[in-house]
């Protein structure tokens, strides 16, 4: 076929539309190009038919660089939006492309090199980043000496549990492990240090003052001030309870260490009462809220969340100088400096109770080992994701259940170890 064999006819208005209607429809693959990446404003009209047609068809749409009617920025449909079953980009992808509900209409996503050159694309500052193997591959590479010790890869400092939940406890502090800490020290409530014994064989226990309802309170910060001066990071927060005594603790806590610390679950819900402390530390601090937890450190509601999660990650990642992990489908990693990163591992079946502990003692046991927090938030949540699709492909993601995940990290680590 040449050029001279196809057809081209020009459909100006609704009416030309129609008249071919059953005709154009009639096709078993559609290639559009409507509307382009600059479209800021509702699809309205004639586009608004002609892109509703298409898609009513349910055959294939291949779209050209972005499905016509999405917010190449945002991600959300413009009034109404091309559901393409694959979309060949062009230089790099765009933001709206690689977070929901843009995942949603862009199908299989390509990236076309178009000869950008590198320099230029530097020379734009660009903020945001898709996560890819070969990043996480190249922060893994170093492989350790064979004259090693296990204090050459860091001291971990786990304050999790209170009664019904130690087993966030026993999930963190079993995925610092996996991930390469030397050694891990579990802080816990004093009547709960003996169940810890037996569930965890490789971490150490350190049994703590406890409140009047077992939980971790403000007796035991003289303690926990003094052993943190040996340990190279901490996580605090998964099953610790949200009880005031608590989290009267965590907010002291953060004010008065001096060490990396990785701040989940209950002891998010602790510093969105004056989240205004973070300011104040010196200490290197990841946050990892799921969108309701983002909500009360905000104040802003859930919904609100989730319609702009890559600026409200940036925002308070910049304004209160943390690095910031929003939890959910394409999880954000938001630095200080304003880079955000976003991850495309990860299924619907790791919506489970269990999964967040274990991504939260990734970033620590990497984190005690000398990773960045940048670092190690990138690389865990990756990892993490990439686990749990390994898992979907095995189970199904029906059946998956958060120690499955804690079981796949080895291989994930081995395989990457061997550059697969």
């Amino acid at each position: 076929m040449t050029k001279d064999d196809i057809e081209v006819r020009e459909l100006a208005t609704l009416g030309e539309f129609e008249s071919i209607r059953d005709d154009l429809l009639s096709h078993d693959l559609f290639i559009e190009g409507i509307l382009g990446t600059g479209l800021a404003s509702e699809v309205k009209g004639y586009y608004r038919e002609v892109i509703s047609a298409l898609n009513a068809t349910g055959k294939p749409i291949v779209a050209i660089d972005i499905p016509s009617g999405l917010d190449a920025t945002s991600g959300k449909p413009l009034g109404t939006c091309i559901k393409a079953a694959f979309t060949p980009t062009f230089g790099l992808p765009k933001v709206g492309q690689l977070i929901h509900p843009g995942v949603e209409f862009v199908g299989e996503l390509k990236v076309i090199d178009i000869g950008i050159p590198r320099d230029l694309i530097e020379e734009e500052d660009i903020r945001s980043h898709l996560i890819q193997y070969e990043d996480i591959q190249g922060l893994l590479a170093i492989p350790r000496n064979a004259d090693t010790h296990k204090g050459d890869y860091g001291h971990l400092l786990v304050l999790a549990g209170s009664i019904g939940k130690t087993g966030a406890a026993t999930l963190a502090c079993k995925a610092a492990m996996r991930v390469g800490a030397g050694l891990v020290t579990l802080g816990i409530p004093i009547s709960l240090n003996e169940i810890m014994e037996v569930n965890l064989v490789e971490t150490m226990t350190m049994p703590l003052p406890e409140t009047e309802s077992r939980t971790l309170g403000l007796d035991a910060f003289p303690e926990i001030v003094e052993i943190s001066q040996g340990m190279q990071a901490l996580v605090i927060g998964p099953g610790i309870s949200t009880t005031d005594d608590t989290g009267q603790l965590v907010r002291k806590l953060v004010k008065a260490l001096c060490i990396p610390m990785v701040i989940d679950a209950d002891a998010l819900t602790a510093l969105s009462v004056e989240p205004e402390i973070l300011k104040d530390t010196e200490s290197p601090i990841i946050l990892t809220p799921h969108p309701g937890e983002m909500a009360r450190l905000t104040g802003l509601s859930s919904k609100a969340i989730q319609e702009d999660r890559v600026e409200t990650s940036r925002n308070f990642a910049i304004e209160y100088k943390v690095y910031l992990v929003l939890k959910g489908s394409r999880t954000i990693i938001a630095q200080p400096d304003g880079n955000i990163h976003i991850n495309p591992s990860g299924n619907p079946g790791m919506a489970s109770g269990g999964t967040g502990d274990i991504l939260t003692g990734m970033m620590g046991g990497l984190v005690c080992q000398g990773f960045s927090p940048s670092s190690a938030a990138i690389a865990a949540t990756y990892i993490h994701g990439l686990a749990g699709d390994l898992v979907a492909d095995e189970k199904g993601e029906m059946a998956l259940i958060a120690s499955d995940i804690l079981d796949k990290i080895p291989h994930v680590l081995k395989e990457m170890g061997k550059g697969r």
